[in-house]
């Protein structure tokens, strides 16, 4: 699997590559990060870009990863948002119920803004600390 092999950069521009909405892709990460915090990462986008297709009726994806540095810890931000018609929740399905627990397992949350005709902003924060595998991004 790319994302084990390469990294989360390069498994998310694959995944932008094939989404059915066209992708704009920023990832502000060097590196690799800590295994958990990838996977939960990647998932998290793979997911968004799902709902997207499938519900959304989008014509454009902005993702944008970077890191949040501050109080002795760093965190990841991956924010995916789309153009479409909005009115997603958290508990409108068992993806993003699923990716709410992969996050807040690692310490980091999910936020979810999705207005009606207003597009889709999903935010994921992941902490990168001991707490995700024992190693930090420092």
């Amino acid at each position: 699997m790319l994302l084990v092999e390469a990294g989360l950069a390069p498994a998310l521009d694959a995944l932008a590559r094939r989404s059915a909405t066209p992708v704009e892709l920023t990832v502000a990460v060097e590196g690799r990060l800590p295994e958990q915090v990838e996977i939960a990462a990647y998932y998290g986008v793979s997911e968004a870009l799902t709902n997207t297709a499938k519900h959304a009726e989008a014509s454009i994806v902005q993702i944008q990863v970077d890191t949040l540095h501050g109080d002795g810890a760093d965190t990841l931000r991956v924010q995916v948002r789309d153009d479409g018609r909005g009115g997603a929740t958290l508990a409108g399905g068992t993806g993003l119920l699923g990716l709410k627990d992969r996050a807040e397992a690692l310490g980091g949350r999910i936020l979810l803004d999705s207005p009606t005709d207003a597009g889709t902003t999903l935010r994921l924060e992941l902490p990168l600390t001991d707490t995700n595998d024992g190693r930090s991004l420092r």
